[in-house]
């Protein structure tokens, strides 16, 4: 592979670097480095971050490629700066045995736009009754380590604390859709001032903050990891903060709409804003910003949800829930966290790349940007503003609640091993 000499990059946002890719490695960061045949990539003013990576990812192969494919999913992820994301387990059939996570993982292998590291199921089919195979996954090819039923909560706690005692042996993690079902019975949104305004199925902040209680109490009692999934609410963020006091094994991840989008955007019936969990108030949102902020919650997660247009341009109520956002996460950071001053990019790499790899175990990602290191890297124009305009997608879906706002971040380049997947804002 040939040399890359990226010129004056803001390597975390700090002052300007050269950084020297030599095949799949980064050979030499300083300043006024020369390389005899490299290929330059001027990169004044842009800031160069780490390759993301994402732990909450649908790509719905197996089963529903009218909404999306690895091939697409990753091409997205590429678009929007990933290196490496994590592929939930509700797929057709679901990814709870050892043949349907390899299928997974070789297909991200095949593709080669970012490395897909599948999730295997908690449960068999999602039903909440009978643990799925957790060994064999680990054991697999695909080397699991990230369990969950994203889409269903495990809501049996007999059945979590087995999979949070299965999962200790080999250093793995229960990913956790918090949501009781029993509590959102009819749901259709977040149960407050709008809701009833609407007369739509209120969802209240209790059926998720009941779940990540009581399963932050079963991983301290079993000494076991657990994660908490799209967390949405400021009681979700003082439960966990609470549990870290105590030294409980928990993580938690914010998506890009939660700490954007309110529940106020319902008021259109446009079922592009309908999500699980629903779009909260504006206290919910300013509350998870200072979560994320402060480190109480420790990842940005897209939850990137591709639906085919017929099951979003419908009816409210019979539309499905989920937004796709692997091509704009990057850009709603900025606009939230970066812009506002709540985080400096170094925050942001440490949010969107080394705490997620490291939460998944994503070897080779959310290294730092130095000598010797795996070349996994994005480059963003932080300069930008645009309109946002789904037509562009690479993703196969376009249910994005953004389409035609204004937001800041355009990630030009991104690198996987040394290899350009983006160019100049093309995929290669």
């Amino acid at each position: 592979m040939s040399k890359i000499l990226i010129r004056g990059a803001k390597v975390l946002g700090h002052d300007p670097q050269d950084v020297l890719i030599d095949g799949e490695t980064i050979a030499e960061v300083g300043t006024g480095l020369t390389a005899e045949s490299a290929e330059v990539v001027e990169a004044e003013g842009k800031v160069l971050l780490p390759g993301l990576v994402d732990l909450h990812t649908h790509l719905r192969e197996p089963g529903r490629e009218d909404s999306e494919t690895v091939l697409t999913g990753t091409r997205a992820a590429a678009s929007g700066g990933f290196t490496a994301v994590f592929a939930m387990a509700n797929t057709f059939p679901v990814a709870d045995t050892a043949g349907v996570v390899e299928q997974v993982y070789r297909l991200g292998r095949d593709h080669g736009y970012c490395d897909v590291q599948p999730i295997g199921a908690v449960t068999v089919g999602l039903e909440g009754r009978k643990l799925a195979e957790l060994g064999a996954m680990h054991e697999s090819a695909a080397g699991v380590t990230v369990f969950s039923d994203d889409g269903k909560c495990v809501h049996d706690a007999v059945i979590m604390r087995r999979a949070l005692e299965y999962v200790k042996a080999f250093g793995g993690v229960v990913a956790q859709h918090a949501q009781e079902p029993r509590l959102t019975e009819g749901a259709e949104m977040n149960e407050g001032v709008v809701s009833a305004e609407l007369g739509l199925g209120g969802w209240p902040a209790v059926a998720e903050e009941s779940i990540i209680a009581r399963d932050v109490l079963l991983a301290e009692h079993v000494g076991s990891r657990v994660h908490i999934c799209h967390l949405s609410t400021a009681g979700s963020v003082e439960i966990v903060r609470w549990a870290k006091s105590r030294g409980i094994d928990v993580t938690a991840e914010v998506t890009p709409h939660h700490l954007l989008l309110t529940d106020e955007l319902v008021r259109t019936y446009n079922p592009v804003y309908k999500v699980n969990p629903p779009l909260r108030t504006e206290r919910d949102v300013l509350a998870l910003r200072e979560a994320l902020a402060d480190g109480t919650i420790d990842i940005v997660a897209t939850d990137h949800a591709p639906h085919p247009h017929e099951d979003k341009d419908c009816e409210w109520a019979a539309a499905a829930m989920g937004m796709v956002g692997l091509e704009t996460a990057l850009s709603v950071v900025q606009e939230t966290m970066v812009d506002t001053g709540l985080l400096t990019w170094a925050g942001v790499a440490e949010r969107m790349s080394a705490k997620p790899a490291e939460i998944g175990g994503a070897d080779g990602h959310g290294r730092p940007v130095s000598a010797g290191e795996p070349a996994n890297l994005t480059l963003v124009d932080t300069a930008y503003r645009g309109s946002v305009d789904p037509a562009g997608f690479a993703s196969r879906s376009r249910n994005t609640p953004y389409e035609g706002r204004e937001l800041p971040g355009r990630v030009t380049h991104t690198w996987l091993r040394g290899k350009a997947t983006l160019v100049d804002g093309k995929l290669t």
